[in-house]
């Protein structure tokens, strides 16, 4: 059976008003009483298997706030009860330019809840597919921003593990947004969880080798050959038939590649984890000091001082326009979770 991701490249094709940013989230500190009280439920802006993201507006200072929401018999059902805790655990303690941060979390008797930043310009997978593929100039700058964030993580002993362009939102000056952290996790060794989405999986995980922070270097790598050629270089319609092209290693180069895009790109798909660039002695660093980015100026990127190539078009801080639509079903009507579940979010 096809992946969902396949089924979105096929249906977008695999060929080839500038707001200020929304103030930090509300920092509500009240552990007491119901947190959702204090905001206005506007419009699902996306779903998942188990939950869904809904546009809130604080009825006060009438900010405006993505809410996560997630079923706790659904996560319990799916077992990923420990990636939903795990998520919660890593954002509550980073805050990044690139990231989409989290200001609260909290649970009922049925759904778990993070408050998050609204990034209005949606996904970068969606302009993508409407451009075909990036110019050069723009898939560095969005490599640029990735990589500031992904050193941060990586300095925190985090890995992110689900990095593609349907995770990666523009803000409303159109700078990069990390967001979903259900496959990310603290670590110090290696882990075993074979997670992730299969175009972007790093030999290693397929392997059940054990993988550490070097698999979010081989998915840059395969995010900047798709930025740049309009699809990722291991497709297949079977989930096993990608995962044999990743093992296999093979790359059909587009003949308009930027070369120097290519060799960066080489050295980060590299099979030997040991000799993938970013996982060396110098570690990030050998991806920074790349002559793809030999004009950058790292610390006017961390400012976020570079100019984007994509402004989203927006008419006012909770535009939605740049989302999909999605049924509003009667998604509160649910039974409440045993309390043996429950207890498991004690501390959400």
């Amino acid at each position: 059976m096809a992946s969902a991701r396949v089924a979105r490249l096929r249906k977008h094709g695999s060929s080839n008003n500038n707001l200020k940013d929304a103030p930090p989230p509300d920092k509500d500190d009240d552990k007491n009483g119901n947190k959702l009280e204090k905001y206005d439920f506007l419009t699902t802006i996306g779903t998942g298997t188990f939950g869904r993201v809904i546009l809130v507006r604080h009825k006060q200072n009438k900010e405006y706030h993505a809410l996560k929401v997630m079923s706790i018999a659904g996560v319990i059902r799916l077992k990923q009860a420990e990636h939903v805790k795990s998520e919660r655990a890593i954002l509550e303690t980073i805050n990044h330019p690139f990231i989409v941060n989290m200001s609260w979390s909290y649970h009922d008797n049925s759904f778990l809840y993070m408050l998050l930043e609204y990034v209005p310009g949606g996904e970068l997978f969606s302009y993508l597919r409407n451009a075909g593929h990036f110019e050069v100039e723009t898939a560095n700058f969005y490599a640029c921003e990735l990589i500031c964030a992904l050193e941060f993580l990586h300095e925190k002993s985090i890995v992110y593990r689900d990095l593609k362009p349907e995770n990666l939102l523009l803000d409303a000056d159109g700078h990069l947004k990390i967001t979903d952290f259900g496959f990310a996790k603290k670590l110090w060794d290696r882990t075993w969880t074979l997670c992730g989405t299969p175009e972007y999986l790093a030999p290693e995980i397929i392997q059940s080798k054990g993988h550490n922070k070097a698999v979010d270097w081989w998915s840059l790598g395969i995010l900047i050959f798709e930025m740049l050629v309009g699809c990722p270089p291991f497709f297949d319609d079977n989930p096993f038939g990608i995962y044999e092209k990743i093992l296999a290693g093979k790359i059909d180069w587009p003949k308009y590649m930027d070369l120097i895009a290519k060799d960066l790109v080489k050295k980060l798909l590299v099979q030997d984890r040991t000799k993938r660039l970013g996982n060396m002695k110098n570690g990030v660093e050998d991806v920074k000091n790349h002559r793809w980015f030999k004009s950058v100026d790292w610390s006017d990127v961390w400012e976020r001082k570079l100019v984007p190539p994509i402004v989203p078009k927006l008419s006012h801080a909770g535009d939605t326009n740049n989302f999909d639509e999605y049924p509003e079903d009667d998604w509160k009507d649910i039974a409440e979770a045993p309390a043996e579940d429950i207890a498991i979010f004690a501390d959400f």
